[in-house]
């Protein structure tokens, strides 16, 4: 006769280790005992804790984001277009996962939310300084925003050396200097702290690339990897701000900003305006 619990139980395989005392586990791995008790709610409402572990598991996708930034750059800076298009379509991914953390925050309701909203004083998401080095590898720059972290000196040190290094667009606009496309020249030596404006010579090298597919299809390849990234991450950008109306409304930001309205400026941004304009080139 069989065990009526037979098939809802699963044996343990001999095989399986069960002994760490002098071996390494997935927790000591991961280092989860820091990160597990790393959430230290400042109120003692229930929904305190949604709030904590969405932003810092955010931060942990940020991070990833800009790790593989930085080696987009440096792909590209080589020329090595395969591992370059991997890790673009892999920081796509990020940007799709931290737009759907907006929807689990969305269960946070305004009524919950302002029972605690209070104990964060002034720390804002504005201040993630992972946002800060996402935006300015993508070009975005603006020294002013950095500002906000003189008070962590290496963080402040990190944040200036980005702003003074090529972007990943800077980089892009060099490789198509090198292709033979009439770029001007001045932006190959720009100042890479100034924040990036429309160029009409790359305007019409995107416009040459796109109507010469076939003949250059990895720079075209590489500028439709460039749209995946703006796309996801404005549809980002789109579901904070909506997110953060949703909770507060028009109130002000914590941080001191003026909330949803700062936000929405983001909105009018784009890191590759060129791609956007040659399709009414087309």
């Amino acid at each position: 006769m069989s065990c009526p619990h037979q098939n809802n139980y699963r044996p343990l395989e001999d095989s399986i280790h069960t002994d760490f005392k002098d071996n390494m586990s997935y927790g000591d791995y991961l280092n989860l005992e820091q990160i597990l008790s790393a959430q230290h709610p400042q109120s003692k409402e229930h929904d305190e804790m949604l709030f904590i572990v969405i932003h810092q598991a955010s931060e942990l996708w940020i991070k990833l984001a800009g790790h593989e930034l930085a080696a987009a750059i440096r792909f590209l800076e080589d020329e090595q277009f395969g591992p370059a298009f991997k890790v673009i379509s892999r920081v796509k991914q990020i940007f799709i996962q931290l737009t759907q953390s907006w929807n689990i925050l969305s269960t946070l309701t305004p009524v919950d939310y302002l029972k605690f909203r209070d104990d964060l004083g002034q720390s804002s998401g504005f201040q993630s300084y992972g946002y800060r080095k996402i935006e300015f590898m993508l070009g975005n720059k603006n020294q002013d925003l950095i500002k906000v972290h003189k008070a962590n000196p290496s963080v402040h040190d990190e944040l200036m050396s980005l702003s003074e290094s090529p972007s990943l667009y800077d980089v892009v606009i060099k490789i198509m200097d090198k292709r033979g496309f009439e770029v001007d020249k001045e932006l190959l030596e720009r100042d890479f702290n100034q924040p990036y404006s429309e160029n009409d010579s790359v305007l019409n090298a995107w416009v040459n690339v796109y109507q010469n597919a076939e003949k250059h299809f990895e720079l075209y390849e590489l500028a439709e990897k460039l749209m995946d990234i703006e796309d996801s991450f404005q549809n980002w950008r789109f579901k904070h701000m909506y997110t953060v109306q949703r909770i507060i409304g028009n109130k002000a930001g914590t941080g001191g900003s003026s909330g949803v309205a700062f936000l929405k400026k983001a909105l009018e941004i784009s890191f590759f305006p060129e791609l956007l304009s040659l399709r009414t080139k087309l």
